[in-house]
């Protein structure tokens, strides 16, 4: 293929320059193919060059935590739309018409986090990038009050409100943020941004006490839920929902592609918040709304996970047994709240290295995480144990990790700590 290049741009060399410092770092990402069984989940069929035939693998690192995404039920909704519907939405919702299925899924968002209205994104990243761009950039003054570990997509659109201030706060450290807060200008717009789950470290933010500090600061809050919803509370609203705290928050912005097992983003929050969205937020009006398929198994999804309580019991059930067999095993790992365990490796190059070989030689899939996604010398496996992994796989699982652990000469750190997880 004849590819045409302006030779004499500075761009094409910074390239090259950038990519060789990325692998001189051990921190150069390629993808790994694996087609998904319906059938089988997790396992994956891993397609490579030449393929060996039927090559299975068992996949760690899903963030389609409830296994939703194949849930028959769910894929029906989705062939369903498209034959009554077509493939796509054939436009924006403002150009293309609104379709009921994208009004009901609002709705059923909205109830399932108490507030009085939603609106879907094209994705979790735009929904947090569109959102708060648009708030912060709304009046003069706005001043943002940011987690320290708050994600890329947050930080794009905080970053994007031109005109506004940002003032970060210790990770999880209310006393920190609440001295950020006392210092700023009494009279000045204020929004404070977190989470609830954080998806690398697997802590959990104080959300009554972030809320409390919001109300005597007179402060709006913004939640990012997207690691929780489906997973906790009663009907899986997230941990606001568990804490039972949702109505103390303004802003609750979620996924439709992890818990739901499906795609997109959206918010929640009083009529005029998401209606003023509706009406300026450049990330909803120019972008194509989600396709039928898309939003027809996303309702089905958000239903059968609100009714069906026991799809939460049995993910904390199989993370309990991981951990039990991690820790009997001698394999250090990350004690959370929640369900997402890291196991922490230290140095690029040896994360990716037992990546490769975990897949290539025990048929198993966890994703290396490197900087810039965690600060260099904290790079992990970041894994993620659903209902449908078996005694079985994990049994394997803890046996190719204590293989390569005392092969890479990594020692076994974990300490006791409470369980606290669900």
């Amino acid at each position: 293929m004849r590819v045409t290049r302006n030779a004499r741009h500075p761009f094409y060399e910074r390239c090259h320059e950038v990519l060789d410092e990325i692998r001189q770092q051990g921190r150069y990402r390629t993808f790994t193919p694996l087609s998904r069984l319906t059938d089988r989940f997790p396992v994956y069929e891993e397609g490579m060059t030449p393929p060996p035939e039927g090559r299975e693998v068992v996949v760690w690192s899903t963030n389609d935590y409830l296994g939703m995404g194949v849930v028959p039920e769910v894929m029906e909704a989705a062939v369903a739309a498209v034959r009554e519907h077509g493939a796509g939405a054939g436009g924006t919702r403002n150009i293309a018409g609104s379709s009921p299925l994208h009004t009901e899924l609002e709705a059923e968002l909205a109830a399932l986090h108490g507030k009085e209205a939603g609106l879907l994104f094209v994705s979790g990243y735009v929904s947090n990038q569109a959102t708060l761009q648009t708030i912060l950039t709304s009046m003069p003054g706005w001043i943002c009050f940011s987690d320290q570990m708050n994600h890329a997509s947050m930080i794009a659109g905080i970053k994007g409100a031109r005109g506004s201030q940002t003032v970060i706060f210790e990770h999880n450290n209310l006393a920190d943020l609440e001295e950020k807060l006392a210092a700023a200008p009494a009279d000045a717009p204020k929004l404070i941004a977190f989470e609830s789950v954080y998806s690398m470290d697997g802590d959990i933010s104080d959300i009554a006490g972030t809320c409390a500090l919001a109300r005597k600061y007179n402060a709006l809050t913004y939640l990012d839920e997207v690691h929780a919803v489906g997973l906790y509370g009663e009907e899986g609203g997230g941990v606001s929902q568990r804490d039972a705290v949702a109505d103390q928050v303004d802003i609750i912005e979620g996924t439709l592609a992890k818990g739901f097992g499906v795609h997109g983003g959206y918010v929640t929050a009083s009529a005029e918040i998401i209606d003023f969205l509706r009406s300026t937020a450049s990330g909803f009006i120019f972008t194509t709304a989600l396709p039928p398929s898309v939003v027809g198994a996303a309702l089905v999804s958000v239903k059968k996970v609100r009714a069906e309580n026991w799809r939460r019991d049995a993910i904390f059930e199989r993370v309990h047994a991981f951990r039990q067999r991690l820790r009997a095993a001698g394999i250090p790992f990350t004690m959370t709240p929640s369900h997402i365990i890291p196991v922490p490796v230290g140095d690029a190059e040896r994360c990716k290295r037992i990546s490769a070989r975990l897949l290539r030689e025990f048929g198993h899939y966890a994703t290396p995480v490197n900087y810039p996604t965690v600060p260099v010398g904290t790079e992990r496996l970041r894994l993620t144990p659903g209902p449908s992994h078996t005694d079985e796989m994990m049994d394997d699982m803890v046996r190719a990790l204590s293989v390569l652990f005392r092969e890479e000469g990594i020692v076994h750190t974990w300490q006791p700590q409470p369980e606290g997880v669900g």
